[in-house]
């Protein structure tokens, strides 16, 4: 694939280009030269947008794609035409499938349907057989066919003795282990925030304490062992403290936050719209503005979609009853720089790859091309309109964002709304 890209705007702090309007030309899928004006003897193909950005290519550690098993919600495919449309050069694949991942030959069949694609999948497989909590999954087998961590998507380990025993194994080949934060046996059937609003709707709750419980018998846990843990999508203040004095202890510890957690209180909930549905679920103003900050100061590592695509018929049900989750793929860009500036958007958007063990490529002469092109200005209202995944339960329905994605060069392809 060869490309021109015309007077773009260069989106990457550790480039000497960074914040410069430039043309580069990309040749066999690598960046060959960078400059001002740069001629297309050869006829390239030239890619001219309107206020056109480009950045080191976005990823996502949190994906929930349905198949195998539940295709009706989302396939590979869509899900990965999905993601390249919105911006995102890799994603982090969870293993909430049916069966679930939790096999080399299941990690090595989901790689085997992303062959060729622009985009680069990663899997994660399952913690434990079949997603159970009971025992092991086979890990290292997993990890040599490509497997980039472990979890249970959106279960909590229960026996604190397995998840201690899983960060020892996975501790001698490296292995990432990643653990939902939740302590069922206190969050019970709660399907909202515990709070007051909680009450005035007659729902059952969630407290912060399930959240809270989970994230320090797993630090404890980690202390012990000496493992190499990572804690998806926080959502409370408690938590973002309790992360941060692990961090001062020098723990081996990572933590993300879904983006929708930085942007919607509990009180959206007041109109029983499933789509905010969550887990963990939205919480209060205070717990936000705790979020943000552990944002700000490095507490929080990076920022997740955890996309997750649920059909119209496990959503357009009474409250109780409905499954968890929105898709967040599309409009995570656009609601991120609604909080955060453009160089921190970005920042968020990419500083997740090094954690996952996933190559980065800089903006520079002679680097591989995988770059994510975007307008940070464009301001809309997002609708159904702008879904490109199958199901379509997103909570920013209707919300004002800022910034949209063009699309990707990556693994030698050019991929544009």
């Amino acid at each position: 694939m060869n490309v021109l890209i015309k007077s773009a705007t260069i989106v990457d702090s550790k480039s000497d280009f960074h914040n410069q309007t430039l043309d580069i030309l990309i040749e066999k899928g690598i960046i060959t030269q960078i400059s001002k004006h740069i001629a297309n003897p050869k006829k390239y193909q030239e890619v001219k947008l309107d206020n056109l950005h480009v950045s080191q290519g976005w990823f996502d550690s949190s994906v929930s794609f349905g198949e195998p098993g539940f295709e009706e919600r989302e396939t590979i495919a869509n899900g990965l035409k999905t993601a390249a449309l919105s911006g995102f050069t890799s994603v982090a694949t969870n293993a909430n499938t049916y069966p679930v991942i939790d096999s080399s030959a299941d990690i090595t069949f989901i790689k085997s349907k992303s062959k060729d694609h622009a985009i680069s999948l990663y899997p994660i497989g399952a913690l434990t057989k079949s997603g159970e909590g009971n025992d092991l999954a086979e890990l290292f087998d997993m990890k040599n066919a490509g497997a980039i961590a472990f979890y249970d998507y959106q279960k909590a380990v229960s026996n604190p003795n397995l998840m201690k025993l899983a960060l020892q194994y996975a501790s001698n080949f490296g292995g990432l282990v990643m653990s939902f934060p939740q302590d069922s046996n206190i969050s019970g059937s709660g399907v909202m925030n515990e709070n007051r609003t909680s009450t005035s709707l007659g729902l059952k709750g969630n407290p912060t304490l399930a959240e809270e419980l989970q994230v320090s018998r797993d630090l404890f846990l980690l202390e012990y062992t000496n493992g190499k843990l990572h804690i998806p999508t926080i959502s409370t203040a408690k938590s973002v403290d309790l992360i941060r004095k692990a961090k001062q202890q020098k723990l081996d510890v990572t933590c993300s936050v879904a983006i929708h957690n930085l942007l919607f209180t509990d009180e959206k909930l007041t109109t029983f719209n499933t789509n905010f549905k969550v887990k963990p679920p939205l919480r209060t103003q205070k717990d936000i503005d705790a979020l943000i900050e552990g944002l700000k100061d490095g507490t929080i590592d990076m920022v997740t979609s955890d996309h997750n695509p649920i059909d119209i018929e496990n959503k357009k049900i009474e409250f109780d009853f409905a499954k968890y989750g929105t898709i967040g793929l599309e409009s995570a860009f656009g609601a991120l720089q609604s909080v955060f500036t453009l160089k921190k958007s970005i920042e968020l958007l990419t500083k997740g790859k090094k954690r996952f063990g996933i190559e980065s490529n800089g903006i520079v002469v002679g680097s591989k091309a995988d770059l994510s092109l975007f307008d940070p200005k464009f301001s809309y209202i997002f609708s159904k309109n702008h879904i490109i995944s199958t199901s379509k339960n997103s909570l920013f329905e209707n919300s004002q964002l800022k910034g949209k994605s063009y699309g990707i060069i990556a693994n030698n392809q050019l991929v544009l709304n």
